[in-house]
């Protein structure tokens, strides 16, 4: 046995307690094991768990339960396997390939529709001037512009170095005002002339084919209702002259075309001419 000392005065030494920190280390020890047990307890999933709540979000969804379905490295959560990243689309551009392609059958559907249109427009314009008897004295021809009407006749529409308006004119006009007052394309009207120059009133032929292509938007817009916004009116001289044909040229030329203009986009309208060909199997 140690023998105590005591102090003076008769008190005893007290023991020294060297061992008291070991008690709150081991303490902070356990809290943390049993803090790093529960942590790595919810870490764990649940092997038949995950299959159950994987197969109840398939049904969900309308998917097959035997779809692959894969936890995917470094993500936070299930995915179709098959639906993790889309095949890409065939997407060519610079080759001429698929994407074009669908550009191209996209525009000519909707030049089929645009030719649709007109045609329906040329055909009640024809039975218009049927009623009148006037059928012969106009042509008509759907190119990458639009409609184009041409008031183009062996009997003359202008006299001579002229920009007044003939009977014949009158009734033409007349009967295609009301159908086009109804529509809602441009109209373009544009004045010719023949090749020999002007003696008369005007300087060149510039100012008399501009005086007949005025002369018939005036008549259609104060006689037949079409709407002065729509109109416009060109004189092209004699730069514009028709193909040869058993007609005199020198008297076809006195004309004026009434264009309906296409509002479509130029790639839609360059495609027309050729559905017409195909429409009318040229």
């Amino acid at each position: 046995m140690r023998s105590t000392r005591r102090r003076r005065g008769g008190a005893e030494e007290e023991h020294a307690n060297t061992e008291r920190w070991t008690t709150s280390y081991m303490d902070m020890v356990t809290v943390m094991m049993c803090l790093f047990i529960v942590l790595f307890a919810i870490s764990q999933v649940d092997q038949q768990k995950f299959f159950a709540l994987r197969e109840s979000l398939a049904a969900s969804f309308g998917q097959p339960s035997s779809t692959n379905l894969q936890v995917l490295d470094g993500g936070k959560g299930v995915l179709a396997a098959d639906s993790v990243v889309p095949d890409p689309p065939d997407v060519t551009n610079e080759s001429g390939g698929p994407v074009q392609g669908a550009e191209h059958a996209g525009n000519l559907i909707q030049a089929e529709a645009e030719v649709a249109e007109l045609l329906e427009l040329r055909n009640r314009l024809a039975q218009a001037l049927e009623s009148r008897d006037a059928a012969s004295d106009v042509t008509f021809a759907i190119t990458d512009r639009g409609l184009v009407i041409g008031l183009v006749s062996e009997d003359v529409f202008f006299g001579a170095e002229s920009a007044v308006l003939t009977e014949d004119s009158r009734t033409v006009i007349d009967a295609l005002s009301p159908i086009l007052a109804e529509d809602t394309h441009p109209l373009s009207i544009e004045g010719h002339a023949n090749i020999l120059p002007v003696t008369g009133r005007y300087e060149t032929n510039w100012e008399l084919s501009a005086d007949r292509a005025t002369q018939v938007l005036r008549r259609m817009v104060e006689q037949g209702g079409v709407a002065a916004g729509r109109t416009r009116a060109i004189g092209f001289g004699d730069a514009h002259p028709l193909p040869e044909s058993h007609l005199d040229p020198l008297t076809v030329n006195r004309r004026v075309d009434v264009v309906v203009l296409s509002d479509a986009p130029e790639a839609v309208r360059a495609l027309m001419p050729q559905v017409v060909a195909e429409a009318e199997g040229v």
